[in-house]
């Protein structure tokens, strides 16, 4: 069987999640594993186009968007300017911030790296 992928340029996919609140969290399926099964589904969904799952997970659960001090989130940040993921991928814009301005300049770094 040949490997699907393997006409395209791999591509490093990580799933960032976020829950500004605890609450659920200790629940067995919680907010962050859903946004994070959704993540998964579209990473296979492309997977024709090379898009591989990183195992690391990034998640930020009871953590504010309206500031982008999250350690799930830095981590990620510098696992970027490391050159260890090519796509983000998040449920939605307001889990990766709260903040226009912040959201604005995540793009640009997303867009520079």
């Amino acid at each position: 069987m040949m490997d699907i992928a393997q006409n395209h340029q791999r591509k490093r996919c990580a799933i960032y999640t976020r829950k500004s609140s605890e609450e659920g969290l200790d629940k067995e399926f919680n907010s962050l594993d859903a946004q994070r099964e959704a993540g998964k589904n579209k990473i296979l969904s492309q997977r024709h186009e090379g898009w591989e799952l990183l195992n690391e997970h990034y998640d930020d659960g009871g953590i504010s968007g309206g500031t982008m001090e999250r350690p799930a989130l830095q981590r990620m940040i510098e696992d970027i300017k490391a050159g260890k993921i090519d796509i983000v991928l998040v449920y939605k814009i307001d889990r990766l911030s709260r903040s226009m301005l912040d959201f604005l300049g995540m793009i640009k770094f997303f867009d520079e790296l």
